[in-house]
């Protein structure tokens, strides 16, 4: 290891203690001991690391694990070996400047990951944003005005008691529409509103996503991010997804006109208007929520839909698309893998960050340390970007899937408050 890199970081190996907080089914797990896994410039990190390894992997409890540290989830800058006592061992780092650490951990065949974020509220996003960036996008809402929703209401029978359940679909740009589901109290005359938006994927909506709010007194509206059905046999999705959706986020990117992401936006933006359109609507509360994918169109939806009260995102993917200018991963939906230049400015418009930005209600976020889907160091770029109250959760175990429970539980603080018409419970940064 050269002396810059000794400079940046400095790594040790020695033996652990019991690591009770580690969930016992997982190969390799490790946590730092700061329990948020955010330090200062220049703080030690200190991970302790356990293994967990099932038979035939060829990794025991008693041989050293290999390391490889990435700064900002892209560049390595260190590695080496963590012996190990018993399946445990200790890892340590020091980073004297702010940004992302993610750890790559092997034994055998098996993989973990540690992650830690030094100084978080000084990572901004990687590329700046266009200077026509709102005409772009005032232009095209301008060209969705024009547009009449046209809503149309199918009833259906609903899955819970005291609760009206109805298809809905609404006119969008391009010929396009939009399909959910809402689903609302029979009881009572107004509500507060949420809007549920999805993650990747090609896939049916599950009525219970809206039933279960309706249940707790919500107007609950939710649409897939295509111009699909929702409830089709799981064969009609799979045909879709191997077929005219195949890579949908490589559809039309080299172009702001015409990406894929294009017509998705603008329907979550359609969304929006119609639950504050509906006479059932309290006029106060309109909550949107979205994970991984679901994360970007919030905070679209946020950036130019004013009527938006608060949004909750758990691991925002599309957040920074850019990072490899500051020497960060990138992320989900990976434009920065084509290495074309005019996907690249594409992405500009399209760059959660910049949606962020312009966002002025009250925002969680949920940030995986371990997560490479939404590398943190993206999704601290957007979080650090928006303009209102705010909250992140950062989870030091959590990738992109799991050990999301700390969100979870923060997620529904929230949701009883607001669904009561209080303000949002935002938490000090800790």
């Amino acid at each position: 290891m050269n002396r810059l890199f000794k400079s940046l970081l400095v790594l040790s190996a020695s033996l652990a203690t019991t690591l009770s907080s580690i969930a016992a089914d997982a190969p390799i797990m490790a946590t730092p001991d700061h329990p948020n896994g955010v330090y200062r410039e220049g703080e030690p990190i200190h991970w302790q690391v356990k293994t967990n390894a099932p038979a035939g992997t060829g990794a025991d409890a008693a041989a050293p694990l290999s390391y490889v540290v990435k700064k900002g989830g892209l560049t390595p800058i260190a590695k080496g070996t963590i012996p190990l006592d018993h399946g445990m061992g200790t890892l340590t780092a020091t980073l004297p400047e702010a940004g992302t650490m993610l750890v790559e951990i092997k034994g055998g065949a098996i993989k973990g990951f540690a992650g830690a974020v030094v100084a978080p509220e000084k990572l901004k996003a990687g590329v700046a944003c266009p200077d026509d960036f709102d005409a772009f996008w005032n232009g095209k809402l301008a060209e969705l005005d024009k547009i009449p929703a046209n809503p149309a209401l199918t009833p259906a029978a609903s899955d819970k008691e005291g609760v009206q359940y109805e298809k809905v679909t609404l006119d969008n740009i391009n010929g396009t529409h939009v399909q959910g589901q809402i689903a609302r109290p029979t009881a009572g005359g107004r509500f507060p509103a949420i809007l549920q938006l999805q993650y990747a994927g090609v896939y049916p909506l599950q009525k219970s996503w809206v039933t279960e709010k309706a249940a707790k007194g919500w107007l609950a509206l939710n649409i897939l991010a295509h111009d699909l059905p929702i409830d089709e046999p799981a064969d009609f999705y799979q045909k879709q997804n191997a077929g005219p959706l195949k890579n949908y986020t490589m559809i039309g990117n080299e172009s702001r006109e015409t990406s894929y992401f294009l017509h998705m936006l603008l329907g979550d933006h359609r969304a929006a208007e119609y639950l504050a359109s509906r006479p059932d609507w309290d006029g106060k509360t309109l909550v949107v929520i979205g994970t991984s994918q679901g994360g970007i169109q919030s905070f679209f939806t946020a950036a130019y839909f004013p009527k938006v009260s608060a949004v909750m995102v758990e691991v925002p993917a599309g957040c920074d698309p850019g990072a490899n200018a500051a020497g960060r991963a990138f992320g989900w939906p990976y434009w920065g893998a084509t290495k074309s230049p005019k996907v690249m400015e594409t992405s500009r418009y399209y760059d959660a960050c910049h949606f962020a930005a312009r966002t002025k209600c009250a925002l969680l976020v949920g940030v995986g340390l371990i997560d490479t889907t939404s590398p943190a160091g993206a999704v601290y770029a957007a979080f650090n970007s928006a303009q209102g109250p705010k909250e992140i959760v950062p989870m030091p175990l959590a990738d992109h899937k799991t050990h999301h429970q700390e969100f979870a539980a923060r997620r529904e603080q929230w949701l009883k408050a607001l669904l009561h018409g209080q303000p949002a419970p935002i938490a000090e940064a800790k």
